[in-house]
């Protein structure tokens, strides 16, 4: 099979459920019993969850309060982020020792090209493998893997034989692999896009690729021709080792809801120092302010405003960010404030070479 764009051996690697793998390898009390990696209080948050613990349906970004709900028997481990970042180094101190080309996604995840490696195997599929066991050597813990010609494929790929396992799909498999794909397991199709492509007949691959650019465009905006192109094998990012951010925000979930804008006022202060450290620290300034709700019941809102020119300082984040809090009434109590900056002074347009790059037509015989 013939594709006219580069191809590429690129690995996703995903560690297996990463902060409560770490939290059960450091204290053997844990092992196969139901963890939570949060704050187990009535307005705490799962940010992990161990794989017993996802039996009983607790998944991150899930309240506590439903969480131990749903697993009477569910333990919370406090979060220890400066451990999960020491175990993240020696991770991919390994990716290292077998390619320069790293693009971290987070702590637990990462995109390596080995299409040129130190180890100079031919074999990506056999370099994953080497990878994981290392990582398990090193850390003791498991790590799963995606093998295949882009990111996207080796993304979606990483999550089929999850935990500690991996999975290659090669060039000749990449067109009956992506039509055989549920829609849902499409990585950028989240569950809102996922209801809508049902309600337009779409439910695996195949059907998305019998959609025509046009249909996806007025369906999906500036996203169609995304999906119309993932699904032809399509994906022409690169891993890029120095990623360069979009956005950086600060956030923070309150012990109470908030009704009195007086109190919000307070928060966002506090939210606005933090936003402005992180800024200072990545010496990065933005333009595009938005201001981030969500309510007592859990629908999110988001207000934006976009300013003439570059800013990083709080108070002027602060009066942006109080400006968009009164720009229209609020619908409920507040269990969440955050704010956003984008439109970053690091955003740059592509130049003439890497998109002639992009554009070149290169035919490679792989070993996966």
């Amino acid at each position: 099979m013939e594709f006219d764009f580069p191809l590429r051996k690129i690995i996703h690697v995903d560690m297996d459920a990463f902060y409560a793998s770490v939290e059960q390898h450091d204290n053997p009390d844990l092992k196969g019993k139901p963890v939570a990696v949060g704050g187990g209080s009535k307005r705490g948050v799962v940010s992990a969850a161990s794989y017993e613990a996802r039996k009983f349906g607790v998944r991150s970004a899930m309240s506590s309060y439903i969480a131990q709900r749903n697993c009477p028997d569910l333990i919370f481990v406090k979060p220890r982020f400066d451990r999960y970042k020491e175990v993240s180094q020696q991770v991919r101190a390994v990716f290292f020792e077998y390619t320069d080309l790293v693009e971290p996604l987070s702590l637990d995840e990462a995109y390596l090209d080995v299409t040129k490696n130190k180890t100079g195997n031919p074999s990506a599929t056999l370099v994953a493998q080497e990878i994981r066991q290392k990582i398990l050597a090193k850390t003791g813990l498991t790590a799963s893997a995606g093998i295949s010609i882009n990111k996207f494929i080796a993304k979606v790929a990483s999550d089929y034989n999850k935990p500690n396992g991996q999975k290659t799909v090669n060039p000749e498999e990449v067109l009956a692999f992506l039509e055989d794909l549920e829609i849902r397991k499409f990585y950028g199709v989240g569950k809102v896009t996922a209801e809508k492509m049902y309600k337009l007949g779409i439910f695996t691959g195949k059907d998305l690729k019998q959609k025509s650019l046009e249909f996806l465009d007025a369906n999906f905006g500036k996203s169609g021709s995304y999906y119309y192109n993932v699904v032809r094998g399509i994906h022409l990012s690169e891993v890029k080792p120095h990623r360069i951010p979009k956005s950086v925000g600060a956030e923070r979930t309150f012990r109470e809801n908030l009704s009195s804008e007086i109190f919000m006022l307070e928060r966002l202060e506090h939210i606005a120092i933090e936003l402005e450290r992180r800024l200072l620290k990545s010496k990065i300034a933005g333009k595009t302010i938005t201001l981030k709700i969500k309510y007592s019941d859990f629908t999110l809102q988001t207000r934006s405003k976009t300013l003439p020119y570059f800013i990083a300082d709080k108070e002027l984040i602060l009066e942006t960010a109080k400006e968009l809090l009164y720009q229209d009434s609020l619908e409920n109590s507040v269990r969440l404030l955050g704010i956003s900056l984008a439109n970053l002074n690091t955003d740059k347009k592509k130049t003439e070479k890497e998109v002639e790059t992009e554009q070149l037509s290169v035919q490679l015989k792989f070993d996966f």
